[in-house]
Parts: C-alpha cells; sequence; structure tokens
C-alpha cells in the first residue's frame, strides 16, 4: 500500500495579539497625588517555524490548516503587567518554502540550518 505524498498546504498562521496596557494612578489614603501604576500589557505568542528532517511530506497540514498562537493578557493597576502568550512551533521538513499568500512573495526558504 502505498502513502499518499503532500508537497503543497495552504494554512493561516497569526501571532497573538499584545495585551493592552492599563491606565490607573496610585490611590492610598494620605497620598493627594499617588501617580501612575498601570502595567504593561503582555507580548503575544509568537510563531515559530522548525525544520524537522524526520518529516518527508506536508501531510500534516492536510488536517490542521489554522495555527494561532496564544494572545497575551492586559495590563492591570498596581503595576501588574499582563501575562504574555505562549509560543507556537511548527515543524516543516526540510525543503519547504514559506510564501505570502497574497503576494505569493517567499517568505523564508527552509533548506537551510538557520
Amino acid at each position: 500500500m502505498s502513502t499518499a505524498f503532500i508537497d503543497k498546504a495552504t494554512i493561516l498562521i497569526q501571532a497573538g495579539k499584545g495585551g493592552d496596557g492599563a491606565v490607573a494612578f496610585h490611590r492610598e489614603k494620605f497620598v493627594p497625588a499617588g501617580g501612575p501604576d498601570g502595567g504593561d500589557g503582555g507580548n503575544g505568542g509568537n510563531v515559530i517555524v522548525r525544520v524537522d528532517n524526520n518529516m518527508s511530506t506536508l501531510m500534516d497540514f492536510r488536517y490542521k490548516r489554522k495555527y494561532l498562537a496564544e494572545n497575551a493578557e492586559n495590563g492591570r493597576g498596581n503595576n501588574c503587567s499582563g501575562k504574555s502568550g505562549k509560543d507556537i512551533i511548527i515543524k516543516v521538513p526540510r525543503g519547504t518554502l514559506i510564501r505570502d499568500f497574497d503576494s505569493r512573495r517567499i517568505i523564508k526558504d527552509m533548506s537551510d540550518d538557520e
């Protein structure tokens, strides 16, 4: 029995959205002008594409077509920064060309060991 060989796949990849910073001011009894104390929003998750030498086809992308990194949380008062989103790692076979869907421009050639 032969296995199918998939050499072209169209998938959606999206990095996570960064969190919004918080606008807050320090409020405490007997402190008339406490100053700002809003926290920064977290960083959105990254998308990392890695070569996997054990892969020889794009078959995995036939069944899963959306790859979305996690969004970050917003900052809060009392200088609390938001939690950063988790990164996702996408494994591809060596020699994969990553293209922009609209312009068809090659973003990355995964032939080298970078």
